[in-house]
């Protein structure tokens, strides 16, 4: 992570060289990136409490209990770009975030650090019945990475669930308003090739927060332990890599003109059609099998749909949409293209455990599935 926000700025760029210059301590350390990073936190966590217009139930337990989750995502992202924008408006000087980002993402680690350390320290005296699969090794660095609890919660305030959209998703969309409102002042206006990553990135959030509920049947929630993996992901990696692409656009300039534009647009729409067509099948089935919308083999396996034709259809468009964010940045450099290289082996790695499991929990019928669905993310290629 601090390689790629070094090398973002530097001349070279070089995703594979080393980084320009190792930072001295005194420039990755500052008390009001720690201030503000808390600041942050405190403030989302605010907007989560308030009342959601929604109440979903997760999925069942252990000990055949559901939890309850607010739906409220959206809702704290519109509440945040309010206030941001009074922020703006009364002279928050937003612009001078970029400077920050090296000093925010050491305390944005730190704070990952030491939640996950108390999430362990919790996790010692949680029942059997609230433990993890994965996380629970007896190797005490594996289970700190990994996570022993699974649901880690004081009161109704769920941390996993919380960490897994709001400080990061947001908190990404904020730097990469803050970087286009740094080329602005630099250049006179956003280049053309910011607005399309300001806008693409912008949509992705949006949708996740919009379909917030969604996120409960996903592996995160309902199989992995909030440990660092997913601390460390959620509050510092997200938002500092993911705007990796903005940040490229600010110390690097790419001249787009408006046919290439529209092709780069195209190929995003089509990512996002498949993305969200997918997701959308997945969950009305899991929401209920006999739905109409819907085709499934003894109720269990959804094989009609995007889901016919590959196994894996809203990784499909997750990568296509990736494509779509770097490709402004041209090609003369690979370093905005780390994001979907990372995001590929993410989601290969990712898909391989998703067989596992549905070959555990489904047996003869995934054999027939895969029979039936050959390709795993791209059809006639994987």
């Amino acid at each position: 992570m601090f390689h790629l926000l070094l090398v973002a700025r530097s001349g070279p760029a070089r995703l594979l060289g080393p980084p320009p210059y190792l930072p001295e301590l005194e420039e990755l350390w500052s008390p009001w990136a720690l201030l503000l990073c808390l600041t942050w936190l405190g403030l989302q966590a605010a907007l989560y409490l308030l009342p959601a217009r929604k109440v979903a139930e997760g999925q069942e337990l252990k000990d055949k209990s559901r939890l309850s989750y607010p739906i409220n995502g959206f809702q704290a992202l519109v509440l945040t770009a309010l206030l941001v924008g009074l922020g703006v408006l009364a002279g928050l000087p937003l612009s001078a975030l970029p400077e920050m980002l090296l000093p925010l993402a050491f305390a944005a680690t730190l704070i990952a650090f030491i939640f996950s350390l108390l999430l362990y320290l919790k996790a010692l005296v949680a029942p059997a019945s609230a433990l993890a699969p994965g996380g629970n090794s007896g190797n005490p660095i594996y289970d700190f990475f990994l996570g022993r609890e699974l649901n880690p919660r004081i009161c109704s305030f769920d941390f996993k669930y919380f960490c897994e959209l709001r400080p990061g998703l947001i908190g990404w969309v904020l730097i990469n308003l803050a970087l286009l409102m740094q080329e602005a002042e630099l250049r006179g206006s956003p280049s053309l090739a910011m607005w399309l990553v300001n806008g693409f990135q912008l949509l992705y959030v949006g949708d996740a927060l919009w379909h917030e509920e969604a996120v409960l049947t996903t592996m995160d929630i309902i199989h992995d332990g909030f440990g660092f993996m997913l601390a460390f992901g959620d509050l510092a990696w997200v938002p500092f890599t993911y705007s990796l692409q903005a940040q490229f656009l600010l110390y690097h300039p790419e001249p787009l003109g408006l046919p290439l534009a529209s092709v780069i647009c195209l190929i995003n729409a089509v990512g996002y059609y498949i993305f969200r067509g997918a997701n959308s099948q997945k969950n009305a089935f899991r929401k209920n099998p006999s739905d109409p919308r819907v085709a499934a083999t003894g109720r269990r396996l959804l094989v009609s749909g995007w889901w016919g034709m590959v196994r894996h259809p809203n990784y499909l468009g997750d990568l296509i949409m990736a494509l779509a964010w770097s490709l402004p940045c041209g090609v003369s450099h690979l370093l905005p293209y780390f994001y979907l290289l990372y995001f590929t082996a993410l989601l290969v790695h990712r898909e391989a455990r998703d067989e596992q499991q549905c070959l555990r929990k489904y047996g003869l019928a995934w054999h027939a599935y895969c029979r039936r669905v050959p390709y795993r993310i791209v059809p006639y290629i994987y």
